[in-house]
């Protein structure tokens, strides 16, 4: 990226738990390097002062759920030279994409007392399908040494260089025991995209799929892999939904074994 001055950073939330802002703050010692390198102009969880853009870099956490942030999404994407979406919201709808294979109102009704003064839009989508997205960062949190590959490759002019190969890879790589073998525990690994470093199989638990799909996965095979360990249809409807509901191949395979 050439400048003449330090680039300024954005960071922007919308409908999320904050998680993916406190994995930047928790990149602590590689924070100061990357805080010597810009200016960041807009960062919710670190700081009260907004700087005016436009931004040369956006980092934005959540999905789009209320007709207000479904209008200040483009407002950012204007405003912004790189829009980096960060997190399973951002990328995928996240857990709050449950409602899409619900009835929101009814949600609505049970957790507000008035639920007339409620906005909010029937589905929760991720940040690409309502404008243009230069690199999308997954995870639930988000990987802070990705994030940190993913803002110096930018700084640099370069292309970020972070994996679309599965945890089973990962797994194998370290030399961890496969649970869906050994324990016959459902696993999402062979379909869910590196970024964790395998960290439940390492304690003999399966992979939750925090990361999402990874590159051109076979969910169908690995459903089927479930079925013959004895897993119900809701478990597996339940699998492919849990933080990334609104990723394509995991909300495909979850309809194809809803009754």
């Amino acid at each position: 990226m050439a400048r003449s001055s330090k680039p300024k950073l954005a960071v922007w939330k919308f409908a999320s738990c904050d998680g993916c802002q406190l994995s930047l703050l928790d990149c602590e010692d590689e924070l100061l390097a990357v805080a010597g390198a810009v200016d960041i102009a807009n960062f919710p969880e670190a700081s009260r002062t907004v700087v005016k853009g436009p931004y040369d870099v956006s980092l934005v956490e959540g999905s789009i759920t209320t007709p207000h942030d479904a209008e200040r999404i483009h407002h950012v994407r204007r405003n912004s030279r790189y829009l980096i979406t960060i997190g399973a919201c951002a990328t995928a709808g996240g857990i709050q994409a449950l409602r899409n294979f619900s009835d929101v109102k009814a949600y609505t009704r049970y957790v507000y007392a008035s639920p007339q003064y409620i906005e909010t839009l029937n589905k929760s989508t991720p940040i690409r399908d309502h404008v243009f997205v230069d690199f999308e960062l997954r995870g639930c949190p988000i990987s802070k040494a990705q994030l940190v590959e993913v803002i110096s490759a930018l700084l640099n002019g370069r292309k970020p260089n972070t994996p679309t190969h599965s945890v089973c890879l990962e797994c194998k790589m370290a030399g961890t025991v496969c649970v869906m073998v050994a324990q016959g525990l459902p696993c999402l690994g062979p379909v869910t995209q590196a970024g964790c470093g395998a960290l439940c199989p390492s304690y003999r638990r399966p992979c939750y799929g925090c990361f999402g799909p990874k590159e051109t996965p076979n969910t169908a095979a690995l459903a089927a892999g479930w079925t013959e360990l004895g897993a119900g249809d809701p478990e597996i409807v339940r699998a492919f939904r849990s933080f990334n509901a609104c990723a394509e191949d995991f909300r495909r395979e979850s309809e194809a074994h809803e009754r």
